[in-house]
């Protein structure tokens, strides 16, 4: 695929919804919605163009940050599209219950995410159309670039569809854009900011951000911490690009009104960079950090310490997982 040169997101806007609309014609469009930025820009403008023919199935696997599955509804709440949300925690968790490895996380959150996918469109009879959030960078590095066509690694959303969805065909629309512009994008169709220019979050969600095996508590306990650590970092003139918690798998002793306790250790991560491939732990003040610690002791009572992540990339990654 060639990007536009020159591009403006008013004429990308208008060029794009023209060319949905003579696609798709009258039939009905499918959207697997994860609630990230690409996705929902892509429900967003599929809306505007084709008003009541997008259905949206919003798979919650109940591994996302505080509060999320609910501000991805009401970010919705006035699109004129069908809205599908799935409460599978239960279903996630219990495929998860005893899985300490990354990997066999990562693997088993995709395969159900698919499969809860599935069993959802499947009660909606014939769809004719499948939308992506695809981006411009996905069809590069999927080695689907006018270029040499050298796959650096493969996208979820290019490659890794099941070969059984029957779909007459696809729709991309986001597909020659750039993140940055993708957000840009968002803001013009009218998206919340939190939306829009929420951080990057993996795909396993929370999962990979409890070290070892994932449990309802340790869930609990990681969203609150999570929510201090982002709220803090939220009030800087100059925020890191990407800051949250990590639940650790080690414990240890604490003093808690007088007594002794014994709890899990949580980790703060904060980088930045600019363009993920090389990251820089963020220097945040000692008075910052002093204050993100004293709240999540306080307010998250279940956790006996915090420490702060001074690792690079290389040789750490940004996540832990």
């Amino acid at each position: 695929m060639q990007r536009p040169e020159n591009l403006d997101l008013k004429d990308y806007l208008d060029q794009q919804i023209a060319q949905v609309q003579q696609q798709v014609g009258t039939q009905q469009v499918l959207l697997a919605l994860s609630g990230g930025v690409d996705s929902s820009v892509c429900a967003s403008l599929l809306s505007r163009a084709i008003p009541g023919q997008l259905t949206c199935i919003f798979v919650d696997h109940g591994l996302m940050r505080l509060d999320e599955g609910d501000q991805v509804m009401a970010a919705f709440a006035d699109k004129d599209l069908h809205f599908i949300r799935v409460n599978a925690q239960a279903r996630f968790l219990d495929k998860l219950r005893g899985i300490t490895s990354p990997e066999q996380k990562r693997k088993i959150i995709g395969e159900e995410f698919i499969r809860a996918f599935e069993e959802e469109a499947s009660r909606l009879g014939d769809i004719a159309f499948l939308a992506q959030g695809t981006i411009y960078p996905d069809i590069v590095e999927s080695g689907g670039s006018a270029g040499e066509g050298k796959v650096i690694k493969s996208h979820h959303n290019v490659g890794g569809l099941p070969e059984d969805l029957a779909f007459t065909g696809l729709v991309e629309p986001l597909a020659g854009l750039y993140k940055d512009e993708v957000r840009a994008l968002g803001t013009l169709l009218g998206l919340p900011d939190y939306l829009v220019n929420r951080q990057p979050f993996p795909g396993p969600g929370l999962a990979v951000r409890v070290i070892g095996e994932v449990t309802v508590e340790k869930l609990d306990i990681l969203r609150q911490a999570d929510a201090i650590v982002r709220d803090e970092l939220d009030k800087l003139d100059q925020r890191p690009d990407q800051y949250f918690a990590v639940l650790t798998n080690s414990q240890s002793v604490g003093v808690r009104d007088g007594l002794r306790a014994y709890g899990p250790v949580l980790a703060v991560r904060a980088v930045v960079t600019n363009d993920f491939m090389k990251a820089e732990y963020a220097h945040l003040s000692h008075d910052l950090l002093t204050r993100v610690a004293t709240r999540i002791t306080t307010e998250v009572p279940e956790v006996s310490r915090v420490v702060y992540d001074i690792t690079s990339k290389p040789p750490g990654t940004v996540e832990w997982e």
